[in-house]
C-alpha cells in the first residue's frame, strides 16, 4: 500500500505558474473563487457567504493535509503570487495506488491555457512522485470545458452515472473519467 507524507509541502512550477500551498492569507482570492456563481455552476458544493467561511475552508482543507489525505495546491502566476484558482487530489485510495483529480480556475483566466499547464504538473507529480497508477475525474456532463481538458490530458471517460448526486433539490449526472500510469 501506498504511504503518503505531504508534511514538506512539493512547491511546483512551470513556465508560468507557481502551484504552492493554500494559506489563510489567500482567503479574499479563494472567497471569490468559490463565491462566484460561474464557477460553482459545475460543483456541488456550498458556496461561502463570508470570508470567515473561506477561512475555515481552508482550515479544513490543511487539516486533510496534514493528516495526508488530500492535498490540493494553490494556482497562481509567477508574476505576482496571487491565487487565481487550486487543483489537487482528494479521495486518496493509497490501497488501489488512486486518487482523484479536481480544480477550479478564475474566470478572468478561462481560455489562456492555464489550467492545462496545471494538469499537467499535477499528473506528473501524482503519477512520479505519488507514485499513483491511476487518476480519476468526476465531471458534469454539461461542463464541457472540463471534460474536454480532461480528454485532451488522455483521460478517458469510463462512465456516465445517472442521476448519482442529489443537490440542491434535484438529482445531478456525472460523467467519470480515469488516467492510467502508463
Amino acid at each position: 500500500m501506498l504511504q503518503f507524507d505531504f508534511s514538506t509541502f512539493p512547491i511546483l512550477e512551470t513556465e508560468r505558474l507557481l502551484l504552492r500551498r493554500i494559506v489563510i492569507a489567500d482567503a479574499p482570492q479563494m472567497f471569490a473563487l468559490r463565491s462566484n456563481p460561474e464557477i460553482m455552476r459545475y460543483i456541488p458544493r456550498e458556496m461561502p457567504k463570508s470570508i470567515e467561511d473561506a477561512n475555515a475552508h481552508i482550515e479544513f482543507m490543511q487539516g486533510l493535509l496534514e493528516s495526508n489525505e488530500c492535498i490540493n495546491w494553490g494556482i497562481c502566476l509567477k508574476e505576482d503570487g496571487i491565487l487565481i484558482g487550486n487543483i489537487g487530489y482528494f479521495r486518496m485510495q493509497p490501497e488501489n495506488h488512486r486518487s482523484e483529480i479536481g480544480y477550479m480556475l478564475s474566470t478572468d483566466f478561462h481560455g489562456k491555457g492555464i489550467m492545462q499547464e496545471a494538469i499537467e504538473k499535477i499528473i506528473e507529480y501524482g503519477f512520479k512522485e505519488l507514485k499513483l497508477h491511476s487518476i480519476e475525474a468526476v465531471t458534469d456532463p454539461e461542463n464541457f470545458a472540463s471534460w474536454k481538458l480532461l480528454e485532451k490530458n488522455g483521460f478517458i471517460r469510463e462512465g456516465h452515472f445517472k442521476e448519482d448526486c442529489f443537490w440542491q433539490g434535484k438529482y445531478l449526472d456525472s460523467y467519470v473519467y480515469s488516467l492510467l500510469n502508463k
